[in-house]
């Protein structure tokens, strides 16, 4: 009998859900979808799953977070994560990226981070 693998998806729009459906048997994985990366950190605290695929736009500050959250977790820091950017929705690109610059001091602690390995 073969082990089912435990995979949770984050973002997952509904290409990213066809194409990994294509992708992934259905009968080796059990897959979790969840909508949103403000709630994926506790889902995947309680799941416990083989891989984390983690879909994000660049602009998406949370989904970053989700990432940082995870790797410096000692519970969760060894779950391998495949993250998928997937396509900027907003006018301008270069905009974003100057939003992400501008919101610096949210993103960086001003301590030093815990050494990750």
């Amino acid at each position: 009998m073969t082990t089912v693998q435990k995979v949770v998806v984050v973002n997952g729009n509904t290409e990213v859900l066809g194409m990994l459906e294509a992708v992934l048997d259905a009968g080796r994985y059990d897959m979790v979808f969840v909508e949103s990366s403000d709630h994926a950190y506790s889902q995947i605290k309680k799941v416990v799953p083989n891989l984390v695929i983690l879909c994000a736009r660049i602009d998406d500050v949370a989904a970053f977070q989700l990432l940082s959250m995870l790797k410096l977790d000692a519970a969760t820091r060894d779950i391998p994560v495949l993250t998928c950017t997937t396509e900027f929705e907003g006018d301008d690109f270069d905009t974003a990226i100057s939003q992400l610059a501008d919101d610096e001091e949210v993103l960086l602690p001003t301590r030093p981070a815990p050494r990750m390995n």
